[in-house]
């Protein structure tokens, strides 16, 4: 008794199909482009959808109906990802073509004190200034986020009072940057007069604006510890406050601080609320609560402002090096997650 083999696979495309299809994409939609005379913008989303019509149409007739779906699901995906990442790439590639010419030794290391029309003038006091007073924010609403965040997992859970902190955080997520300003600027006022403008100000400012990103993300984190590892501290006799500080803290760094990070590369290009606070010097300011202290944002701003070709330049290189600054803190934070994060299978 013989039985004959049945086939369980099924024809598959070559592997260089979707190159082969957005090759003949580009070529279809090339044709309308140079007649119609459209833009190569114009001329990449026609291939777009003929890449989307033609890539699923092939597969359905070789491959069958649930391949078909699946080339189109996953061609969508790529083509969301592509949408969403051109916009960062144009921005890049903008800011670099723009803002590389001004970029040298002398813009990084001289200040816009004395200089007059189109001589040579560079950010060093704008750098320090927002160095200083972002570390001053980031310690002002680091601890409190922090220590926020272990009251409401830890300690308060679903009591009143961790609902009105948490109805509190949700409501300063939404807040403008500028309200915080005149928020600082009044207590400023309120305690030294109202011509007091100093750096401290812009890290009040921006302190408040760090605080419920800060409290979120820890929060977050230290809910996904698991509570086996809190029962097992607590069977061994260890108290609360040291199983919060060697168990759930170290267990949840690697998140806290990418919260952090967030927080501050949120906050580090606010102008409103320092351009209001701290107001703005061409000199260099090292002290936090004497005198106006400018920053990187409110640098850009008023040299943009100034509507001429240097001013432009100026512009243009401060947000070259804001941008890096903040690229630099993203590795830093990718760095520190990884060296503390808690080992697999431990």
């Amino acid at each position: 008794m013989t039985t004959g083999s049945m086939q369980i696979s099924h024809p598959r495309l070559p592997p260089w199909a979707p190159v082969l299809v957005a090759v003949m994409a580009l070529a279809l939609a090339g044709l309308p482009a140079l007649l119609a005379g459209w833009g190569p913008v114009t001329w990449v989303v026609a291939a777009m959808f003929a890449f989307l019509v033609a890539m699923p149409l092939w597969s359905r007739l070789v491959e069958g109906r649930r391949a078909a779906v699946d080339r189109l699901v996953t061609v969508l995906i790529w083509t969301a990802f592509v949408i969403a990442v051109m916009p960062l790439v144009w921005l890049l590639y903008v800011v670099i073509r723009s803002g590389a010419p001004a970029i040298n030794s002398q813009f990084l290391s001289v200040s816009m004190l004395n200089v007059i029309g189109d001589e040579q003038g560079g950010i060093y006091h704008a750098l320090i200034g927002t160095l200083l007073i972002t570390v001053a924010a980031a310690v002002i609403s680091v601890p409190i986020g922090i220590l926020t965040a272990v009251y409401l997992v830890e300690y308060g859970k679903t009591s009143r009072t961790a609902r009105v902190i948490t109805f509190l955080v949700d409501v300063m997520t939404g807040i403008p940057s500028i309200v915080a300003g005149l928020f600082a600027l009044a207590l400023l006022v309120l305690l030294f007069g109202t011509a007091f403008r100093a750096g401290i100000g812009g890290s009040i400012a921006l302190s408040l604006l760090m605080i419920p990103t800060i409290v979120r993300s820890a929060e977050e984190m230290m809910r996904l510890v698991p509570d086996d590892l809190r029962e097992a501290a607590y069977a061994l006799g260890v108290p609360k406050w040291r199983t919060i500080t060697r168990v759930v803290l170290p267990t949840s760094l690697a998140g806290i601080v990418t919260g952090v990070v967030l927080a501050v590369s949120r906050v580090i290009g606010e102008t409103a609320p320092l351009l209001v606070v701290a107001g703005a010097t061409d000199g260099v300011n090292t002290d936090l609560f004497d005198g106006r202290m400018t920053t990187l944002p409110v640098f850009i701003y008023s040299q943009y402002a100034a509507s001429t070709p240097v001013g432009y330049q100026r512009a243009w290189g401060g947000a070259l090096v804001l941008i890096a600054l903040v690229m630099v803190l993203n590795l830093i934070a990718r760095t520190i997650g990884r060296v503390f994060a808690p080992a697999k299978g431990h």
